[in-house]
């Protein structure tokens, strides 16, 4: 198949694309490198079946391909702040010109939405049905309410002009290729540690997290794409840590004598976050298969030699 991945040089991107590189696929990675990086796609430009296209999905393309991944949009909140107004728009124009796209070619369209559209859940764990707690003025809304109204354009699209969608929401995902200045607690605490300074713990670190491995992650968004169920599912590892876990986790496998050390919790900050994944299970016999410590000691090993560390 022909298939175009927005966002296809960024952390998820690049790994969904080896996958489908790896099954023959021809693929079109399109990125702006706002976040996304030329060296996670590498080893793919001179292969004949894939082709890199420099491009702003705010901008409408026209292009000829059989299935959209639409994972462009800078997930983490140090890149989707910086600029909140261009996080909305990446969200509701980017993904109504990748929605008009699969109308005009009858593509499949793939939504990478998130657990963030939850918000600070009152329910918990939360599953499909959950409607959500989100602050709409908040510092978080321009990417908590921007992918809630991308999901709202699906399925818009599908009711209205019958694209064949389907809607992925992601509870956080790690693993090589992150970026270090990501500002998620994983890459954070790996970097502080590998440079020998105190790892940040915001609020007394009580809050909640499930860490899904990226391979898994992408393991389900292929099994839902090419699935017959449109979505929403959540995609995520049910396994719950509070951050002070995952610090000391971390802190253990790297440094340690490293300190923590507790700031202020953000505004908005969810307390906490785990995926009820029922849907995943029974519809794309889908579950996470790489233990924390496994996936964090392969994260591990790719910040060392990005960053140049010795092992400490």
């Amino acid at each position: 198949m022909r298939i175009l991945v927005t966002g296809g040089a960024g952390f998820l991107g690049s790994h969904l694309i080896d996958r489908l590189m790896t099954a023959g696929h021809e693929v079109i990675c399109l990125d702006n490198f706002y976040t996304g990086n030329k060296r996670n796609i590498l080893q793919w430009l001179d292969n004949h079946n894939f082709e890199l296209i420099r491009h702003d999905i705010t901008e409408p393309i026209r292009l000829e391909v059989d299935q959209i991944y639409h994972l462009a949009c800078p997930a983490s909140p140090v890149h989707y702040q910086y600029n909140p107004v261009k996080t909305v728009k990446t969200n509701v124009m980017g993904t109504l010109n990748m929605l008009g796209l699969a109308k005009r070619v009858k593509a499949r369209f793939f939504l990478a939405s998130t657990s963030e559209v939850y918000g600070d859940p009152d329910v918990h764990p939360q599953s499909e049905e959950y409607r959500g707690n989100v602050n709409p003025i908040g510092l978080r809304a321009c990417y908590d309410e921007g992918k809630r109204i991308a999901e709202t354009l699906a399925f818009d699209y599908y009711r209205q002009n019958k694209v064949d969608i389907r809607v992925v929401r992601i509870f956080n995902t790690y693993g090589p290729r992150m970026l270090e200045n990501d500002g998620r607690v994983v890459s954070n605490f790996i970097v502080q540690a590998l440079q020998g300074k105190p790892l940040t713990v915001y609020g007394d670190g009580s809050q909640t997290r499930s860490f899904c491995y990226a391979s898994d992650l992408i393991e389900g968004f292929i099994r839902l794409m090419n699935s017959d169920y449109v979505g929403p599912v959540n995609i995520g590892n049910p396994g719950e840590y509070t951050i002070l876990q995952l610090a000391e986790a971390v802190r253990d496998m790297i440094n340690p004598n490293a300190e923590i050390i507790h700031e202020p919790l953000p505004s908005d900050d969810p307390r906490r976050r785990r995926p009820d994944i029922t849907k995943a299970k029974t519809l794309l016999d889908w579950e996470p298969t790489v233990p924390l410590a496994e996936g964090l000691k392969l994260t591990v090993e790719d910040f060392r030699k990005r960053m140049g560390n010795a092992p400490i």
